[in-house]
């Protein structure tokens, strides 16, 4: 039996992490997937991600791919992780460019010229919307988008953007991820971007954004893949953790990408997984209960976490192998409880070194 998003829940905000006694590959008919962070980083498939997501696959998971860069279109998305080792389809890939062109399209009228601030794979999205992707803030578009366009996005494309946002002409983006991860680590994303613009034009303006965890995504991503049992996978806690939150449905996070532990203890009730896993193996697994007991401490696995004095405390409860993961499952909620409780977030710097983190 599934232990879904209800579970673990104190008043607003859910108290511990959630459990499956099955594997959430079977526990859901589809991985609503991030890209970056999850998949691969800065080109390169994240160790596990591509053995695990066959295995998913291979057992009757639906896998999408559900990403807030715009840079690529879905075609190249989908060639991507077919080299990678993931093979994929068009039709597998949803972006935030698609999104955000919907959300255009329902504003402007058909044919509308659009200041196009991103790559190839926001121009594609506007056009199949039939709308018209121009450069300059002098062709009199009637809106302007921003996405992801890759660190050679010329500095002057920012500059139009600044005159035509400044004139009034509607602004949007695909989404504002203050950083994307990368193979050299953590880069400015297209939220920086937007931050430039939004300096330059006196602070006086405010983009339409279509990217997780707005609805807009959402609606994108129900639409096109008609999931019914979904379960959101991401590596950051304000995009897809809270885009699941915000859509209603259960999420993992792994910890693979943008979102460290200690960031995951401090979580806001809105950014709180169902799920913890260190990585895409996590879909293969059932996931394990945590337990609150009646002294405030939280079991799960192998480990007890309690709080002694604001500080996270953690401890081995039984002999044989202690699952690090398991720890941090317990801390959760111990952190995250008295964070419902009103007594802030606990200091867990000798907890996660107890557990080897």
């Amino acid at each position: 039996m599934t232990v879904h998003g209800g579970q673990g829940r104190q008043g607003g905000g859910r108290t511990r992490p959630g459990g499956s006694a099955e594997p959430l590959s079977g526990a859901y008919d589809t991985a609503l997937l991030d890209l970056d962070g999850v998949v691969y980083a800065g080109g390169l498939a994240v160790p596990y991600a591509v053995e695990s997501l066959g295995a998913a696959r291979d057992g009757g998971m639906r896998l999408a791919y559900v990403t807030n860069n715009a840079l690529r279109t879905p075609e190249a998305v989908a060639q991507h992780l077919t080299e990678l080792g993931v093979p994929a389809e068009a039709g597998d890939v949803v972006t935030s460019a698609q999104a955000v062109a919907r959300l255009i399209a329902d504003e402007v009228p058909a044919g509308s010229r659009v200041l196009l601030i991103g790559g190839e794979g926001l121009a594609v999205a506007l056009r199949e919307r039939g709308l018209v992707p121009v450069e300059s803030a002098d062709d009199e578009p009637v809106a302007v988008v921003q996405g992801y366009g890759g660190p050679e996005l010329p500095w002057k494309r920012f500059a139009e953007a600044a005159y035509a946002v400044g004139r009034g002409v509607p602004w949007y983006a695909s989404n504002t991820d203050l950083t994307i991860p990368g193979a050299r680590g953590i880069g400015p994303g297209n939220g920086a971007a937007v931050e430039v613009v939004r300096i330059a034009t006196g602070g006086r303006h405010e983009p339409k954004v279509a990217g997780k965890p707005l609805p807009p995504m959402h609606r994108e991503t129900v639409l096109r893949t008609g999931a019914e049992r979904p379960l959101v996978v991401g590596d950051r806690l304000d995009t897809d953790i809270e885009g699941a939150f915000n859509g209603g449905v259960d999420s993992l996070l792994v910890l693979t990408g943008v979102t460290d532990v200690p960031q995951l203890l401090a979580a806001a009730p809105e950014h709180r997984p169902t799920y913890v896993a260190a990585d895409l193996r996590g879909l293969l697994t059932g996931q394990p209960e945590v337990v609150a007991e009646g002294d405030g401490g939280f079991v799960c696995g192998a480990w007890r976490a309690s709080v002694s004095g604001g500080v996270l405390v953690v401890e081995p409860v039984s002999a044989g192998d202690a699952d690090p993961m398991d720890g941090v499952r317990a801390l959760c909620g111990a952190a995250w409880s008295a964070a419902e409780s009103g007594g802030g977030v606990p200091d867990g710097g000798k907890a996660l070194a107890r557990l080897g983190l």
